[in-house]
């Protein structure tokens, strides 16, 4: 920019000349300048604020249009979010039916170190070492004088262990707060509940997540906030669970067992009331799985749900009902029961000789395998498989547990005369005892299709019409008479009308063939018999208990029978279920010796073609 001099010298030398005053000409230069000045100023203040006004105008409608963005929007909740150190940790209780605690959560604190933040990190090392036995000093030592700036110590610790640290005084070891996940009934329902872990995890806050069992199966449910906190109320009552987890545990040691497996379920909704696996474990102290060997042998197998055990006489009942549904035989319908029977290469025996023919009734009375191999050939096979399928036996229960997909049962890929004959006694065919309470529900159910659920209070469709009423009915009515004059007299408990079925299968061999000192006893009950509530299965894995003669017995009679006596005495009274004084059937005494079941195993013989 180029200045106008105020006092320009060739107007300076015309004013003189003419008489005029020089001054007034560098006045008036000044005046111009002053007002050129506030000129461009104006003219910078109008930009500015222009500037200003279309900022606040872009800011506004910005602001505006979001508002009206969200505003025309559906609602949703918030989801959680893993970022950084601000790890979501907050995850549902799970509660039984009655609003009993059975998972929960608790602030505790994890414990990490600085190293490079330590006064004397050999001092700390040999300190932690005497708080947590379980840690290397040696280690320590490396790690704290190493060039490592971070490291875990514990991902969770007490109070008392806290405590225990601070009092060592290193400002290189720090605490972070956390939620852990707590089951405070320790080893009550701990194959239901499965166990949780850490997941996502910072200085500050960690993600829980579930291992197994609902924990993992409704884990998504379980950390999602939009729920307000709710929790999930399952169909167990924590009272039943933990009396048939010590009835059950008292009578596994009492047989001498390996296992033992016990589902007590509510006949119309399929709701199971308890469910144990012995042996079970802490959730708290979830242990680690075993890599090689039999999975059964880990107390993390659920043998209620995993086991794929041959379930024995306790399917005998199956082509009997569907028989009767069709009406090819009723109760009192003779039955060809001359042993031996020969199919194929292959014998078929009963345990006892029970004359040329028995009663359809007296069948499943006695245990024949003859005569319910006789009942399935009215069937055939295809009418057979159909029926199993509908009984949900050809494929995993629908149960809400992650395990439940490895409880595929195992099924005949072929099925030949023999194998139709085998299954129909419940040999040749693996499922379990979760699979057999369904099938027995449904039976006890008027014949309609029951699917066991873990869940309280869930509107279910309802299930398919399997059998006739009638059918069911009946079929029911023969399971009583096992218990008031059959194999399973000793499961007679007074005014609760229990009808069953025993079953005893000798286990198979890894290798092929079956072993002839390791069986699976199994007792399958309804009760009451005269209007069904409850469908009860026990089953123990490799019993034996000594007799009066000094011999030993592995049938599910004597094994598995009174077991489930003892476990009704107990729940029965827990759920409401109140004895009936007006029953005139017939009670037998607990010193009672049953007649001993056969085992079906030890009645199919190959034979001589010659």
């Amino acid at each position: 920019m180029i200045r106008t001099p105020l006092r320009p010298l060739a107007r300076i030398l015309r004013a003189r000349d003419r008489g005029e005053n020089p001054d007034e000409i560098e006045a008036e230069n000044r005046r111009i300048r002053h007002e050129a000045i506030q000129d461009k100023a104006r003219r910078r203040a109008e930009g500015r604020l222009v500037l200003m006004s279309a900022c606040f105008v872009l800011a506004f409608g910005t602001v505006g249009v979001r508002m009206g963005a969200l505003a025309s929007s559906e609602p949703s909740e918030p989801r959680s979010q893993v970022l950084s150190a601000q790890i979501m940790s907050q995850r549902a209780d799970i509660t039984d039916r009655r609003g009993r605690v059975l998972a929960t959560n608790l602030l505790t604190h994890s414990l990490y170190a600085h190293p490079h933040q330590m006064v004397d990190p050999v001092r700390a090392a040999k300190a932690l070492a005497k708080v947590f036995p379980d840690l290397d000093q040696a280690r320590l030592t490396k790690d704290f004088t190493g060039s490592r700036k971070f490291m875990w110590i514990k991902r969770k610790i007490s109070p008392e262990q806290m405590q225990a640290v601070h009092d060592i005084g290193e400002p290189g070891l720090l605490f972070g707060p956390r939620e852990m996940r707590v089951y405070p009934n320790g080893h009550v329902a701990s194959h239901i509940l499965g166990g949780s872990g850490f997941g996502a995890e910072g200085v500050s806050s960690a993600e829980v997540l579930g291992v197994a069992g609902v924990e993992k199966a409704f884990d998504n449910w379980l950390r999602d906030p939009s729920h307000d906190g709710a929790p999930l109320a399952l169909s167990i009552d924590l009272t039943v669970q933990s009396a048939m987890e010590e009835v059950l545990n008292s009578g596994m040691k009492l047989m001498s067992a390996k296992g033992a497996a016990g589902i007590l379920m509510e006949v119309k909704t399929g709701e199971i009331v308890a469910m144990a696996s012995l042996p079970d474990f802490n959730p708290n102290e979830r242990p680690r799985p075993l890599l090689k060997g039999d999975p059964s042998d880990s107390p993390l197998f659920n043998r209620a749900v995993q086991g794929q055990y041959e379930l024995g006489s306790t399917f005998k009942i199956f082509p009997v009902a569907q028989a009767m549904d069709l009406k090819l035989i009723n109760p009192n319908s003779g039955i060809n029961s001359s042993s031996p029977m020969k199919i194929g290469k292959y014998l078929i025996h009963d345990f006892h000789n029970y004359g040329k023919q028995l009663s359809a009734t007296d069948v499943i009375v006695k245990s024949s395998n003859v005569g319910t191999v006789r009942i399935a050939q009215m069937l055939g096979v295809e009418r057979q498989k159909d029926f199993l399928v509908k009984l949900g036996l050809f494929e995993p229960t629908a149960i809400e547990m992650v395990e439940a997909p490895t409880g595929q049962p195992l099924v005949p890929r072929r099925w030949p005369a023999v194998t139709s004959a085998t299954v129909s006694f419940g040999h040749g065919l693996a499922a379990s005892p979760l699979h057999l309470a369904a099938a027995y529900a449904t039976i006890a159910n008027d014949g309609r299709r029951v699917t066991p659920t873990l869940v309280h209070g869930r509107q279910r469709p309802e299930g398919e019409q399997v059998l006739s009423p009638r059918a069911a009915e009946l079929a029911v009515g023969m399971l009583r008479q096992v218990v008031t004059r059959g194999t399973a007299r000793q499961a007679e408990v007074e005014g609760y009308e229990i009808a069953g079925k025993t079953g005893t299968a000798d286990k198979p061999r890894p290798s092929g063939g079956y072993y002839k000192n390791k069986v699976v006893a199994t007792f399958a009950s309804v009760f009451p018999a005269s209007d069904p509530e409850y469908v009860m299965i026990v089953t123990l894995d490799e019993p034996s208990v000594a007799t009066a003669g000094g011999g030993e017995s592995r049938t599910a009679g004597m094994t598995a029978v009174p077991v489930a006596a003892e476990l009704v005495r107990r729940l029965a009274p827990l759920v409401g279920l109140k004895a009936r004084t007006d029953e005139k059937l017939p009670i037998v005494a607990a010193r009672f010796q049953p007649r001993v079941e056969p085992s079906p195993g030890d009645g199919i013989k190959l034979v001589s073609n010659k």
